[in-house]
């Protein structure tokens, strides 16, 4: 269990961190949650491909209860609703345990393949989720004194698209967001990973 340690950190590093981050606006579209936060899909492949998919579940579920507790902690002091409470978990929990079920299935395949598909799988189902939860009016019976008529204003996608409502252009920003972090973690988690290998080997 220590040897798990050090992602167990990392990931709770990172939930408080983009708790904490979502709060500042990036440009139009963005928070600089939406850097911190793919870093929770490195954490993950990097446990499953060294120790283990039982060892990635772990962590994940450190990360929920991590989150858990940031969400009680925003609802005390007003930072979040129910809506976004219930969509960050949910969404965090699903597609992290998917990201992990899709790594260990393309394991055996060449080393970049796992982590990419994975991520990719995993930040699609996250964005989804989340968003359609915390803002979609065809799910406002989750919370009805949440008022999300701002996150449902007809607007061009991404201010260039076809009109739909505010959270979908939030949504396809964060979605491109991740695809972008997801290739570039491909150097961290080889890197990191060929150091761990190489020191579980030592021992």
């Amino acid at each position: 269990m220590t040897r798990h340690l050090p992602g167990i950190i990392a990931m709770a590093a990172i939930v408080v961190a983009s708790n904490i981050l979502v709060q500042y606006q990036l440009g139009n579209w963005l928070t600089y949650g939406a850097l911190s936060y793919p870093i929770a899909f490195l954490v993950t492949d990097v446990m499953n491909r060294v120790y283990g998919a039982a060892a990635a579940r772990r962590v994940v579920l450190a990360g929920f209860v991590v989150g858990v507790i940031c969400s009680l902690i925003a609802a005390g002091l007003d930072a979040t609703t129910l809506r976004i409470a219930i969509a960050s978990g949910t969404a965090f929990l699903v597609a992290q345990l998917l990201d992990v079920a899709v790594f260990d299935r393309l394991r055996q395949g060449r080393w970049w393949r796992a982590p990419l598909a994975s991520t990719l799988v995993g930040s699609f189902v996250d964005t989804a989720l989340f968003f359609s939860i915390a803002f979609s009016a065809s799910l406002s019976f989750i919370d009805p004194a949440d008022d999300v008529s701002w996150a449902n204003e007809l607007l061009p996608l991404v201010g260039t698209g076809p009109e739909a409502p505010l959270w979908a252009s939030l949504a396809f920003a964060d979605w491109l967001c991740k695809l972008a972090l997801a290739l570039l973690a491909l150097v961290p988690f080889r890197l990191i990973v060929n150091n761990l290998l190489s020191k579980t080997q030592e021992i």
